[in-house]
């Protein structure tokens, strides 16, 4: 983007962008001090105490970017989601986080994966299993194998529309699990912990916990002082995690409405902030549509004291990651990394700040003119469609 700079409080209409577009994320994210496995009573907000990066935070996606198999798009084919391999390139990168999924093995065993169902075929015939039905050693016989350098089972993938496709990409790796991912990623990079549950089956507390509490474990032992965040779309887990520890902020994922649930708590960005209040949490992690549909909700939220990200493949356009920058989002999850991360570290940079180019001196690329700035705003109707 060739940006220019421009004040944001000349630009009409824009009284929810902040003055000033160097923004603050909130010190709830970054966890300082000793474990707390305190029980807690669900109103420890405040309690926790954190670093205060004075940055807009970038997360992968997955690690490198989630894998689309029936995109055209070659990237999004490039590396296997959720491994190591994918962690440890994204961390190439500047981001500040890697986001992934755990689920918990019918043994006990915290893995990175992200479907509810692992699909292979087995004489022609696709088989498709719940992951936390399976035994640590049937989930890994999935796919390429660490020790023999071997193919196991052929993987596939069922897309929303329910056509499978063959889980081929470009850089394939190994299935992998929570504690190896702790000892083979390099140590910058923090976690966000996604706990992933079956949207369409109702969990016990005890179901619930269970999970909850083998993952907590695992990364009691091996976090060390790595920055880690916890979130999830299922608000009784997020509810009991901020419960259980008063370590780690904790995050309610939402579409903010996008699908509608029988958990009303699932439904809106209203309820996501009343669900964080009353339990304590740290902040949602909302899809960017809900928040570009609803820009006044960004107000709402930073002044119930909650720290805001988005997700979603939009967050993918370098406009509307730098248009949640002005209005006041803290971070956004991307696929894209290396074109997000480099686009942020150049907006991180002081507004009027300047620098040498082949022994010129240029203004900084990264802020909009009011025009462009406008031109964007008019947009968004169209992205959120």
């Amino acid at each position: 983007m060739a940006l220019k700079s421009v004040p944001v409080s000349d630009v009409p209409n824009l009284d929810r962008i902040s003055e000033n577009a160097t923004l603050s994320l909130s010190p709830r994210l970054f966890p300082k001090g000793g474990i707390d496995k305190g029980d807690g009573d669900g109103d420890k907000q405040n309690s926790l105490s954190f670093e205060l990066p004075k940055k807009f935070v970038v997360m992968g996606h997955r690690g490198s970017g989630m894998n689309l198999l029936q995109s055209p798009d070659q990237k999004m084919k490039a590396i296997k989601e959720n491994s190591v391999r994918s962690f440890n390139a994204a961390g190439k990168f500047n981001l500040d986080f890697i986001e992934f999924d755990v689920q918990v093995t019918r043994d006990g065993f915290p893995v990175i994966f992200h479907d509810i169902f692992i699909l292979t075929q087995e004489k022609g015939v696709i088989v498709e299993k719940r992951v936390t039905d399976l035994s640590l050693d049937e989930f890994l016989s999935y796919g390429p194998q660490r020790e023999t350098k071997k193919m196991g089972k052929p993987m596939f993938r069922k897309a929303k529309d329910g056509r499978i496709f063959e889980w081929k990409v470009e850089d394939d790796d190994h299935l992998c699990t929570l504690q190896e991912v702790f000892q083979k990623v390099d140590h910058s990079s923090g976690f966000n912990i996604e706990f992933k549950f079956d949207d369409n089956k109702v969990y016990t507390q005890q179901e619930l916990l269970r999970v909850l509490e083998i993952v907590l474990q695992a990364v009691f032992e091996n976090a060390g002082d790595r920055p880690i965040i916890f979130s999830s779309f299922q608000p009784d887990a997020v509810r009991l995690m901020r419960k259980l520890q008063s370590t780690y902020a904790v995050y309610f994922l939402t579409n903010g409405g996008s699908e509608i649930y029988s958990d009303v708590r699932r439904n809106s960005l209203d309820e996501a902030i009343k669900l964080c209040l009353a339990s304590g949490l740290q902040g949602i992690v909302s899809e960017v549509k809900a928040i570009l549909r609803n820009p006044g909700a960004i107000n709402k939220i930073k002044e119930s004291k909650l720290s805001l990200l988005t997700y979603g493949q939009l967050n993918n356009v370098p406009e509307v990651v730098y248009m949640q920058y002005l209005l006041g989002v803290e971070g956004v999850i991307v696929d894209s990394v290396k074109e997000i991360s480099e686009l942020v570290l150049d907006f991180r940079k002081p507004e009027n700040e300047k620098f040498q180019e082949e022994g010129t001196m240029v203004e900084n690329k990264t802020h909009c003119s009011q025009d462009e700035l406008l031109f964007y705003l008019r947009l968004v109707p169209e992205l959120v469609k």
